[in-house]
């Protein structure tokens, strides 16, 4: 979007679009998949003074989300031009939308001057397969089919799932399974298991469990986590359930399988190691990767990942893009379920991706030159969010949340469940609001404020909005 005060000058097409060519990237951000920190400025640059590295923790230094400073000024909002539908045909506005694109992108590296990031696969050196461990039965996944009522024919999906409680005087027990079980399928997509599907849900679907003695039972819905994407459904069993055993403590390099089953309902297990990579644009900032060299398989979504000693460390997310949901949120999730009944957490209106996942001389230079040495690098910011009201931008770093050092967005997700758990056991309500006091680091304006943002606490998944604006003149009008 243009600045203000910019005066855009109507000339030769070709010869505008020729000069900011020559400002244009190679590619953009997003499909480079790479990150921009505004503060990397280029060896070439002039040299700048210091920051104070000490950090202003006094309360008179804390601003709200409706207050302006004028010392630090929000940088200007960046928003993708795009053409509405019905004008799309229009090759004058076709025009316009290349160069605005044009325009859009090299404000977007003019704002941020700075090294490409990248992510480093933190794996460990392959090793040689080996056999898994035996693995005792409460790891074993059970196998989950769904049926819509507008299409009892076939089975709007299959996924596996684990026991987490049971009740021996009711003889009811509570599956975890993921929530692409009842997920609406996208009649566009050819392939909704690999692209994806919408995010409506079928919650009055018929569930079918297949019980491992070949038996099956009707489940019934108790919770859906649109968020997190699992669910949880109650059994009728009148036989002994064994739960499984769960750890917390999974990092990046740990041999790992995924276990899951097929349609004879025979164990399938898949040997991996887990990653930590930056998420694409579309995918939550909260999973862990799964890697490996086999042929991928169907219906594993839901399914546990276990460590050597065939202790759950993760539910399977979606088995095509090799995410996983890591024991740690699991836990939080579950343990706020049955205190709350419900799982609230707060919407900071923002994805992240955490500096220690950047390339190593990017993250010494932000050490070296402005005293950063951990948190997390913003990546979209909500269109009309407090977060973009309080002026953070793309690029920006959060380095504190309510006086805490955040170094993963696992650790963060964390604390978004404890603050979301906390403010609605007071409460006693959703969508309520309340404040988190986060640091900032304003890349392109190089200083640090201690700000409260307004947070929305919600047991809803939440969404970030994309900033765009319509191109509805074009350039001979």
């Amino acid at each position: 979007m243009p600045k203000d005060g910019r005066r855009r000058r109507r000339g030769n097409p070709e010869t505008e679009t020729e000069a900011r060519k020559k400002r244009k990237t190679k590619r953009s951000v997003a499909e480079d998949r790479r990150l921009i920190f505004a503060a990397f400025e280029s060896e070439k640059a002039k040299p700048r003074p210091k920051l104070d590295p000490v950090y202003d923790d006094d309360d008179d230094a804390v601003e709200s989300s409706s207050e302006e400073s004028s010392s630090c000024p929000p940088s200007p909002l960046m928003y993708r031009p795009y053409i509405p539908d019905e004008l799309a045909d229009d090759p004058d506005l076709r025009a316009a939308l290349r160069i605005a694109n044009t325009e859009y992108h090299a404000d977007r590296v003019h704002a941020c001057p700075t090294t490409d990031a990248f992510f480093i696969s933190a794996s460990m050196q392959r090793m040689p397969c080996f056999l898994p461990p035996t693995l005792s039965s409460p790891s074993r996944p059970i196998s989950f089919t769904s049926m819509a009522e507008a299409d009892d024919d076939e089975p709007l999906n299959t996924c596996c799932g684990l026991w987490i409680q049971h009740d021996m005087k009711k003889k009811t027990a509570v599956v975890l399974t993921s929530a692409h079980l009842i997920r609406a399928k996208d009649p566009s997509v050819r392939n909704p298991w690999m692209l994806g599907s919408t995010c409506e849900y079928h919650r009055d679907a018929e569930v079918i469990v297949h019980l491992l003695d070949g038996e099956t039972a009707v489940a019934t819905l108790l919770y859906l986590e649109e968020h997190y994407e699992f669910a949880l459904y109650e059994v009728v069993v009148d036989k002994p359930v064994q739960l499984p055993t769960f750890n917390d403590n999974v990092h990046s390099g740990q041999d790992v399988f995924r276990l899951g089953r097929d349609e004879s309902l025979d164990l399938r297990i898949t040997h991996g190691r887990v990653e930590y990579e930056i998420p694409t644009r579309h995918e939550r900032c909260h999973y862990m990767y799964f890697s490996h060299d086999e042929r991928t398989s169907l219906h594993d979504d839901g399914g546990p990942v276990v460590d050597l000693e065939g202790k759950v460390v993760g539910m399977v997310h979606n088995q095509f893009k090799e995410t996983f949901l890591p024991s740690s949120i699991l836990h939080k999730c579950l343990d706020s379920w049955r205190k709350l009944k419900c799982i609230p957490r707060a919407h900071l209106g923002m994805t992240f991706t955490s500096i220690k996942l950047l390339d190593p001389i990017c993250i010494e230079r932000m050490r070296r030159k402005h005293n950063i040495a951990s948190g997390l690098l913003v990546e979209q910011v909500s269109k009309e969010s407090n977060a973009e009201k309080l002026g953070i931008r793309m690029g920006d770093v959060i380095e504190r949340f309510n006086g805490e050092c955040i170094s993963n967005t696992t650790e963060l997700e964390k604390m978004l469940l404890d603050i979301g758990g906390d403010h609605f056991d007071q409460a006693k309500v959703l969508k309520a609001e309340t404040d988190v006091r986060i640091q900032i680091f304003h890349a392109t304006k190089r200083c640090r404020r201690v700000r409260n943002l307004t947070v929305t606490v919600s047991d809803c998944g939440e969404d970030i909005i994309e900033g765009t604006y319509p191109i509805t003149d074009g350039l001979w009008r």
